[in-house]
């Protein structure tokens, strides 16, 4: 990071998660010799001064989104990483993601990884990649409390049994009525995630697009569709129960199915800081196991 005379670090985490403590341990011992601030929530505040009774002299309590930082460290799966990319919103505030889930292509750095990683951030041994997002409208006025994704954006059914019809268009042209169990509308970053588990392209970070995936299409001849980023897509449900479900980035909402929605992308990005060591390639073939083969050993 550029050099200043004190540093503000904010801190996110999943507190469900058994190895957090470990991991902010290690962490504010990092820090202790360090002039930095560090901003923590109620709920992360609390976590450490009660459950790791770790004591730090420099501390601000996070009290909703209003607030400034340098970088914020997201301890948990990309999960956690999305909801820090929430709360950083468009504050231009670069993210770490450090890995206590599963899989993890947004929060990517391993357990082993993060002293090496927060050291290489202060040697200026970092890139920064700026991911794009989405911003959904309703065309009736109905309020989405967070109405932007970095990931994506699901429709889905209400019900058990009946499939939807999602009427999808852009540019004044049907696109296509799907008629499916869902439609993710997904971003590069999220081409990782539930649009890759229905049979989605993966999509480098830096392409400017956006990934249309059906969930369960009725006909097998319908296949993800990838548009440019710069395309506004309409959207239109018909549905047995009058209703479906959205969801951003796993916020959901039960919208009505009168309920129209535009998505566009959003006017700002969110930056991910990676390690010198960790690139998009690099994180594929750890994460999907690209080229493990027995016959190589």
């Amino acid at each position: 990071m550029p050099e200043k005379e004190c540093y503000r670090i904010a801190i996110f985490g999943n507190l469900h998660r058994t190895e957090l403590g470990l991991q902010v341990s290690q962490i504010f011992s990092f820090f202790q010799d360090k002039n930095i601030v560090v901003l923590l929530d109620e709920y992360m505040q609390n976590y450490i001064h009660d459950t790791l009774h770790i004591s730090f002299n420099n501390e601000e309590l996070i009290s909703g989104d209003n607030f400034t930082a340098d970088l914020a460290l997201s301890i948990g799966g990309d999960g956690t990483f999305l909801n820090t990319a929430a709360r950083i919103g468009n504050k231009n505030i670069p993210i770490l993601g450090i890995n206590t889930g599963r899989l993890g292509f947004l929060a990517d750095i391993a357990k082993n990884e993060v002293i090496e990683a927060l050291q290489g951030i202060f040697d200026n041994k970092y890139t920064i990649e700026k991911r794009s997002l989405m911003k959904v409208e309703t065309l009736d006025g109905t309020r989405l409390d967070a109405p932007y994704a970095l990931n994506d954006v699901a429709l889905s059914k209400q019900d058990s049994s009946s499939m939807i019809i999602v009427h999808a268009k852009t540019k004044g042209e049907l696109i296509n009525s799907y008629q499916a169990d869902g439609l993710i509308i997904s971003t590069p970053t999220g081409s990782t995630a539930y649009s890759m588990s229905v049979g989605g392209p993966i999509v480098v970070p830096q392409a400017r697009s956006f990934v249309i995936s059906p969930v369960a299409s009725h006909s097998l001849n319908v296949r993800p569709l990838i548009v440019p980023d710069d395309w506004v897509i309409e959207l239109e449900v018909v549905s047995r129960s009058n209703s479906y479900q959205i969801s951003l980035d796993g916020r959901s909402k039960v919208m009505d199915q009168s309920t129209r929605l535009r998505i566009r992308k959003a006017d700002y990005e969110i930056k991910v800081l990676k390690p010198l060591n960790h690139t998009f390639f690099e994180t594929l073939r750890n994460k999907l196991l690209w080229g493990v083969d027995k016959r190589n050993d």
